[in-house]
């Protein structure tokens, strides 16, 4: 599987971005996917993950009632809407896949990952 995440950008505090993941490659509706974040300086950090149906949806404390992820399988696509955007989001946001039953804010988790998207906020 190859992902390839885009969507990000600069917005102020309060805006919204909705970052897309494309996925290449067979049985992309077998994986379990997820979002991660890198801040500069930081290590990466779980942000929110879903089930292979869509069924099963996961988040960070931090992003709780402000994100949404969702997944097309139809169209191979992972979603994250991110509303209600603050300056501590700011981050290279990277999307990842994995065939996975647990622990699905671990990196390690996952097995193939997109390249990053940046996602700047100003306050």
């Amino acid at each position: 599987v190859q992902l390839q995440a885009c969507g990000g950008g600069l917005v102020q505090a309060g805006g919204f971005l909705r970052l897309s993941c494309a996925a290449s490659g067979r049985a992309f509706s077998t994986y379990q996917l997820g979002w991660f974040r890198q801040a500069p300086g930081k290590e990466r950090e779980f942000v929110s993950a879903i089930t292979w149906s869509g069924g099963g949806t996961y988040y960070a404390d931090s992003v709780k009632g402000r994100f949404t992820i969702s997944r097309d399988n139809a169209k191979n696509t992972l979603y994250l809407q991110m509303n209600s955007l603050k300056p501590d989001d700011t981050a290279v946001y990277f999307c990842a896949a994995g065939r996975i039953y647990s622990d699905y804010f671990r990196p390690s988790r996952y097995d193939y990952w997109g390249q990053g998207t940046e996602v700047t906020v100003s306050s």
